[in-house]
């Protein structure tokens, strides 16, 4: 039967209302440790607190959206304002252990500066942590985000804290050096495995233990075995039938017999005169014999493992307690990067969402206003070709 009049509208309604209902049960069964837009103007500075450690060093954070931005308020974010300055600032939230749960660190970077040597990661502490002390020396519990200086560094960092002793990741992962506003997403699981996602794509994934050293290897070299001695693992030999040539052996520096001494040139005061020395055109360097491929190469010889006594599993390499605070420790030359829409959960999903409403919201935006610089370009570079004409 067709619906009456307005029958459609309701339908609408309550399919909304489902919708709604769906997206709040959802984000009830998350467990949200932390976020931060930045939404209530000046209110984050009661949240925040700056380090004053050495405070002659540190530059100021302020509020803003930057040059552009998808939407004036909710783009807001803390950006870096002074060259050449440490920048360490917190917020402290209530204490949690991650033990036996998946744990989500989230939030976004727009080196709006085109950054070129400086920091853009986050860290995360314990509980006692002293936030007006807060600096590089400050033992923090996660390392996570983007750091860029030169053309040599342009990685993003994943360092995990274990037994007090900070562990890289061994694996290179490349982040994002435009000046847009990038997500950076750190998930790691109960069952020890991890991913690094950037713009909600997976840029890394793996095992915490295969790829950061926590432990010793669980696999050794046998120490009572040894490569026998008739084992030959050169791949290339000198060739034997190659014979230095009799006029090779030519001296690096001869004498320039074509100069002439000066004419105010006084041996007494100056000693006696003598040809310069200059290099010897001939001279040809110290001879080798070519090489040739090694006809009794037998690879490379594999020595026998043994299980490592040294090698204990540890199961809770991935969890931490009292985690409660959220800092930016950070260095700068170029000040200008913006951070915002942190996010500490223990749901994968929440933070994706979370994620594709914020930073994917911002990015439709950013790359429309790209386009319309390109073209604006475009079109003054026509128009003052045409003056010229």
């Amino acid at each position: 039967m067709a619906a009456g009049p307005g029958g459609g509208g309701a339908l609408r309604q309550g399919l909304e209302m489902l919708l709604l209902l769906g997206a709040l049960l959802g984000a009830a069964q998350a467990a949200v440790y932390f976020q931060e837009q930045f939404l209530d103007g000046a209110g984050w500075q009661k949240r925040w607190v700056h380090s004053e450690y050495k405070a002659e060093r540190l530059g100021m954070f302020k509020l803003t959206a930057g040059k552009f931005y998808g939407d004036p308020v909710r783009d807001k974010g803390l950006q870096t304002s002074e060259n050449s300055k440490f920048y360490a600032i917190s917020s402290r939230f209530k204490p949690f252990s991650n033990k036996g749960k998946t744990l989500v660190i989230q939030y976004t970077v727009k080196h709006e500066q085109k950054i070129d040597c400086g920091g853009g990661y986050i860290k995360i502490f314990s509980s006692d942590l002293d936030q007006k002390n807060l600096s590089g020396d400050s033992r923090y519990y996660i390392m996570f985000g983007p750091d860029i200086c030169g053309s040599e560094t342009k990685k993003v960092h994943v360092i995990l804290n274990y037994k007090n002793k900070p562990h890289p990741i061994k694996k290179p992962i490349r982040c994002k050096v435009d000046g847009y506003t990038h997500l950076y997403t750190l998930i790691i699981r109960p069952d020890q495995t991890y991913e690094v996602k950037i713009d909600n794509e997976v840029a890394a994934s793996g095992n915490l233990e295969d790829d950061l050293d926590f432990l010793p290897p669980r696999k050794i070299n046998d120490p009572a075995v040894k490569k026998p001695h008739d084992w030959d693992d050169r791949i290339q030999i000198d060739d034997p039938n190659d014979i230095k040539p009799e006029d090779w052996d030519e001296p690096e520096y001869i004498m320039d017999t074509s100069a002439e001494k000066p004419e105010d040139w006084n041996d007494s005061v100056n000693g006696k005169w003598s040809y310069p020395m200059i290099k010897n055109p001939l001279y040809r360097g110290e001879w080798q014999p070519r090489q040739i491929d090694n006809p009794n190469y037998r690879g490379v010889w594999p020595h026998p493992k043994i299980d490592n006594p040294n090698y204990s599993p540890d199961y809770n390499i991935y969890s931490f307690e009292n985690i409660s605070i959220i800092g930016l420790d950070i260095w700068q030359v170029r000040a200008g990067t913006i951070f915002d829409n942190f996010l500490i959960t223990d749901d994968e999903d929440y933070a994706e969402d979370f994620g594709d409403e914020t930073w994917g919201e911002t990015k439709v935006t950013e790359e429309e206003q790209e386009r319309e610089r390109v073209i604006e370009e475009k079109y003054f570079e026509h128009f003052f070709s045409q003056l010229s004409l």
